[in-house]
């Protein structure tokens, strides 16, 4: 169960939302966010006086003060908070339940609200499978091909350990793919779907790199 919410009614019908491309985040999954522009701020405030709810989601371009934004994102809870003495917030977010964007509300409020329609994603308000199935020890060689290619490692002990869930989700948000692999990743129904596409992705862009290709900048 995530924060109290059993069901999709439980849930704010309208948030705010945080356009941000190349980020997501997912149910149970934590995403830090260093909060600066003044409507963020804004929007921030009003968040901790209420629900603590926002919307993630990723923009598509357009124009840059109003940009298009992705069909689904993820509603997650302010569940850290710091200020900081030149004035920004450094928040995380805990991811709570995806949505599917019902429509934005008009008014003068300087951040995006939406209608967020939560009871296709209703499953994410359940408490995740000990260990969902899915091929592990393929999807451990292909991550494993992934980071040798970019020269990249990790804790291959805890990554071993980790439940399905954790492992899988971590990696989805955190690892450098476009915004569209990012968004596939976000909208697959199940864990196991999940798990399938980002091993197809790290299959992919091992190979990719294997034929030549610079690994990209993780500036």
């Amino acid at each position: 169960m995530a924060q109290g919410y059993v069901k999709a009614a439980d849930l704010p019908q309208v948030i705010p939302v945080f356009p941000l491309p190349g980020a997501i985040l997912l149910p149970r999954g934590q995403l830090p966010l260093n909060i600066f522009e003044p409507r963020y701020l804004n929007m921030i405030d009003d968040a901790m006086a209420g629900d603590r709810v926002i919307g993630m989601v990723q923009s598509t371009g357009g124009d840059p003060a109003q940009p298009s934004l992705s069909p689904v994102g993820c509603a997650g809870r302010i569940t850290s908070f710091a200020e900081t003495s030149d004035g920004r917030y450094l928040i995380t977010l805990t991811g709570v339940c995806r949505f599917r964007l019902a429509g934005e509300m008009p008014g003068p409020s300087p951040y995006r609200q939406a209608r967020a329609d939560f009871a296709p994603f209703e499953l994410d308000l359940t408490a995740p499978e000990a260990d969902a199935p899915f091929e592990r020890d393929a999807f451990m060689d292909a991550l494993r091909l992934y980071l040798e290619s970019r020269g990249l490692d990790i804790d291959w002990d805890t990554a071993h350990g980790a439940p399905s869930e954790a492992l899988i989700n971590s990696l989805s948000m955190a690892l450098p793919f476009d915004p569209a692999e990012k968004q596939a990743l976000l909208e697959a129904l199940t864990l196991t779907d999940r798990a399938e596409a980002l091993t197809a992705l790290l299959r992919i862009d091992a190979a990719d790199l294997g034929d030549g290709d610079s690994p990209p900048s993780m500036q």
